[in-house]
């Protein structure tokens, strides 16, 4: 017989909160990294060493094999979240400001609903989307005003939206997935499955480029493998796997203002006191989405949620 779904809303927002403050920093730093790091080295090289934790933790807890099914999916996750979204921002990072990349990355959360509907068939209620609009106008409002939106649409700018596209798909299946595989090992297979073309492409890179760099650019190359490509998917993947896709992604909406004073600290970008009302202000869209959760009908799967 099949087995219920576990959801837990309130371990699922817990959970997917950690993994938003975990990847936060995936912008800023990645922005120190290509400063001095081929951008193709630093996307896919990332997801080598992640790779290796991840057999390590496979292996150490004696993780099975995925099926043909769960195969499939885990390669969808893996082009969104593994190769596209590190790429696409590493490439458009080499020319853009991560405040900049923070305006692009506010649709993240509505791109997670819509593919949750699309993938997962949840169906979230108009109060949750009306929430989530609101929420996305005031980020957009805030970045606006604060001057981190500037000039036409650039080469960056596509970069950074096919970023967006492809990790919303990633965060949907994955999130699916992890109701069956759990979040950890969601994230491992996937990096893993991922090898054969992270690989040979970080080998290349790093021959034409001979990486050298400072301190700043190898800590903060380490950070985008150790959490932003690893650690933080233990904790976003069993979030939305517990507290529902469309619901525990829009806490992305709170990211874009946590990313702007990441990048004050470690860029010495200005933040004004505006930041604050506007943090503020989304919290509590994030608030209000949360609540409307339980109405939210997610798609019956036939694995119950994995514990991590």
């Amino acid at each position: 017989m099949p087995a219920t779904v576990t959801v837990r809303p309130g371990a699922g927002v817990a959970l997917g909160a950690l993994g938003v403050l975990a990847f936060s920093m995936s912008l800023p730093t990645t922005r120190v990294a290509v400063h001095e790091l081929d951008p193709w080295f630093v996307a896919f090289g990332r997801a080598v060493g992640a790779a290796l934790l991840a057999g390590a933790y496979l292996w150490l807890t004696g993780a099975p094999w995925p099926g043909r099914r769960q195969w499939r999916r885990l390669s969808v996750v893996a082009l969104g979240v593994v190769v596209g979204f590190p790429l696409f921002t590493s490439l458009a990072l080499t020319t853009q400001t991560s405040a900049h990349g923070a305006v692009v990355v506010t649709v993240l959360p509505a791109m997670t609903a819509t593919f949750a509907v699309l993938r997962a068939g949840e169906r979230p209620p108009l109060l949750f989307w009306l929430a989530s609009a609101a929420g996305l106008a005031l980020v957009l409002a805030f970045l606006a005003t604060g001057g981190a939106m500037r000039g036409a649409l650039s080469p960056a700018d596509l970069f950074l939206l096919a970023a967006v596209v492809l990790c919303g798909l990633g965060y949907a299946e994955g999130g699916v997935l992890a109701r069956e595989l759990g979040g950890a090992r969601t994230i491992c297979w996937a990096l893993l499955l991922s090898l054969p073309v992270t690989a040979p492409v970080t080998a290349v890179a790093a021959i034409a480029d001979r990486p050298q760099a400072g301190v700043a650019a190898w800590s903060a190359f380490g950070y985008l493998t150790v959490v932003s490509m690893f650690l933080g998917f233990f904790a976003w993947y069993a979030g939305l796997a517990r507290g529902g896709i469309a619901s525990v992604g829009q806490i992305q909406l709170a990211q874009p203002v946590l990313t702007l004073l990441w990048s004050a600290l470690l860029l010495g970008e200005a933040v004004t006191a505006g930041a604050v009302v506007a943090a503020g202000a989304v919290l509590a869209c994030v608030v209000l989405i949360q609540r409307t959760r339980g109405a939210a009908t997610p798609h019956p799967s036939p694995a119950r949620v994995v514990r991590d």
